[in-house]
């Protein structure tokens, strides 16, 4: 069925949201509208708009929704809303960005401490960042830890802890949790800390240059000495940033770069007029023109919790400039100015961010170039039928015939595809049978990818020519055809014969196929090589972390495990309530049964049970 146009007529010309669907009732693509029917319209008959979707809408669009909002504002935010949900294929989708990470400081605590977290909320606490690794955050936190003393324990820690630990034997923390601590004294720590953390410098620098000469006046040589020390941290640390702008201003500078319907976005993030790290964001296939892109885009970022600045920089005059102003400054909770810069500084700063797009465009694509080679490469190497683009790996992992799991990697262009990734624990296989749990874990995985028509295009086992017959034996079993499957074997040490430096020699890593005797060797240092072992690697890594986790939680088993009603989450509510398992033996059922979530019964059967357990 496709769409009928004679509707378009009906449509209301109200400000609201249009969600396009498929054959299928699939939302494909979500637009906002100030007049829905003028909007909707212009992607029928004769229009200028070149997006590659609006030329695939006959043999795509089956229906039209709309939403009626009271304004344009309102459209704009119900649009983030359902692009997040939906995730349309022609949309722009930026997904929260997990990448980002940022300090929280909750100063209303009695004894505030930093936590490091990938959003920010709306919760009454100060944020900073983003901080764009994690190298870069430990770095942070490694020089406040050493020289202003602030706690780093957990709440329920802090509240449990009976004696001083290691940070306060090492002078990192004063030991609030146990000793008398001078509240104003800790406060100004955590003041200094956040002067450090919004780039107050000079502020900072004063304070503690007033602190080291009044301790010294005092003849307490020790605090001057300390806050020395802090002092030349602090100036050290101002010494890796560099001036962009005099104006101590919080700026995210969007830069842009296309060619033809791909394009790349580039963030530059100035805090207090200091360049403290970048972003960038590509986007294939995309002809939507560059306002409308960056309007949306600009809207999702925000809308993600990404952290706010005091100005927003863009290149070009976005849709409903007035509306996504008022948006992002209603997220901010105060006035956000959004700029077009023309000359100055702000247009250096955007020149810099539009480079930065173009260089991250052509490295991109560099990247995938030498990707798609290597695929390439191993198709011919191997001799495929495809080239592989989708790639999944199976390892095995057991350790003494116990826990036995299996894992399965998936790279998709050549890069891995962790969304996809799989951990399997063996349910049918006694002992050590490794053939006899690849053969499991194998039609396991076969059997779904049949039902939803989701088969990777080569299939990698980690192993010899036996693994790789049991591969074969389950593809023929289940009668799929067209689907390459190889085994990788590791690089075996040559007995009898050192290398030229007397060290062992060994051979390369060597991959077995169907229906050749010998295997076929990798000549290291090229794309092939690299990807093969690259896969292999992150399905061993896969497997063992998992297997690792099994064996902890298999001996490190709680004793309210065995308490029937109890599962993992009263479990830690009981923990988190009363702080230990000596605490929880020690409670009345009149205590727990106050819990929410625990009848008088089960209170009741929570005592009997611990007291049974330690022979009372």
């Amino acid at each position: 069925m496709v769409f009928d146009r004679t509707n378009l007529d009906r449509f209301p010309r109200d400000p609201g949201v249009y969600i396009m669907k498929d054959q299928a009732g699939e939302v494909i693509y979500v637009g906002k509208a100030n007049n829905l029917r003028n909007r909707v319209k212009q992607y029928f008959g004769q229009t200028s708009d070149t997006r590659f979707f609006v030329s695939l809408l006959d043999d795509y669009l089956n229906d039209i929704d709309l939403i009626i909002t009271a304004n344009a504002k309102e459209a704009l935010i119900l649009e983030n809303e359902l692009i997040k949900r939906h995730q349309p294929r022609f949309n722009v989708n930026l997904k929260d960005d997990k990448n980002f990470l940022h300090l929280r400081i909750d100063s209303s605590s009695k004894w505030p401490k930093i936590d490091v977290v990938r959003s920010p909320r709306r919760d009454g606490a100060l944020y900073f960042g983003p901080y764009h690794s994690a190298s870069k955050i430990r770095q942070t936190l490694k020089l406040i830890e050493q020289y202003f003393g602030l706690r780093n324990c957990d709440d329920l820690t802090f509240r449990n802890r009976a004696r001083p630990c290691l940070q306060y034997q090492i002078k990192r923390c004063p030991g609030p949790c146990v000793l008398p601590v001078d509240h104003r004294t800790y406060d100004n720590h955590v003041q200094d800390v956040i002067r450090f953390l919004q780039g107050r410098e000079d502020e900072l620098v004063r304070s503690l240059k007033g602190k080291m000469e009044h301790a010294s006046q005092a003849l307490d040589y020790e605090n001057a000495a300390r806050y020395r020390d802090q002092l030349r941290a602090i100036l050290g640390s101002l010494e890796d940033q560099n001036m962009v702008q005099i104006r101590q201003l919080d700026q995210d500078v969007f830069g842009l770069y296309r060619e033809g319907a791909s394009l790349q976005v580039s963030i530059l993030f100035v805090r207090r007029g200091k360049m403290v790290g970048s972003r960038t964001f590509d986007f294939m296939e995309h002809g939507i023109p560059d306002s409308e892109l960056l309007s949306t885009f600009v809207n999702l970022y925000y809308n993600s919790g990404a952290a706010m600045p005091d100005e927003i920089l863009i290149p070009v005059t976005v849709s409903n400039f007035e509306v996504v102003e008022a948006y992002v400054s209603e997220l901010k909770g105060r006035r956000v100015r959004l700029k077009v810069p023309q000359r100055g500084a702000n247009k250096r700063l955007l020149e810099t961010a539009n480079k930065n797009a173009e260089h991250a465009y052509f490295q991109a694509r560099r990247d995938l170039s030498a990707r798609d080679g290597g695929l390439v490469r191993l198709k011919e190497k191997l001799h495929l039928k495809n080239v592989p683009h989708h790639i999944e790996c199976f390892d095995i992992s057991l350790f003494q015939g116990t826990e036995p799991v299996a894992s399965c990697v998936a790279f998709e262009g050549g890069s891995p595809k962790r969304s996809r990734y799989r951990h399997y624990k063996i349910k049918t296989v006694e002992g050590t049978d490794d053939y006899g749990m690849m053969r499991e874990v194998l039609t396991r995985r076969l059997k779904s990818g049949l039902i939803k028509a989701d088969l990777p295009q080569l299939i990698v086992v980690d192993g010899g020519k036996g693994q790789l017959n049991v591969a074969r034996a389950v593809l023929q079993d289940l009668k799929i055809d067209g689907l390459d499957v190889v085994s990788l074997a590791k690089a075996r040490i040559i007995d009898g014969i050192n290398d030229a430096d007397g060290g062992v020699l060994k051979t390369s890593e060597r991959v077995f196929i169907p229906g050749v005797r010998e295997p076929i060797s990798l000549r290291s240092n090229t794309h092939e090589y690299f990807l093969m072992t690259q896969i292999r690697d992150e399905a061993h890594r896969f497997a063992i972390n998992f297997h690792r986790k099994r064996r902890i939680d298999r001996n490190f088993r709680s004793v309210l495990d065995d308490i029937p009603g109890i599962g993992p989450g009263r479990r830690k509510t009981l923990l988190r309530h009363f702080g230990s398992l000596k605490a929880i033996k020690s409670a009345s059922s009149d205590s727990i049964s106050e819990l929410k979530g625990f009848s008088s019964t089960l209170a009741q059967t929570i005592v009997h049970h611990l007291k049974t357990q330690d022979g009372q």
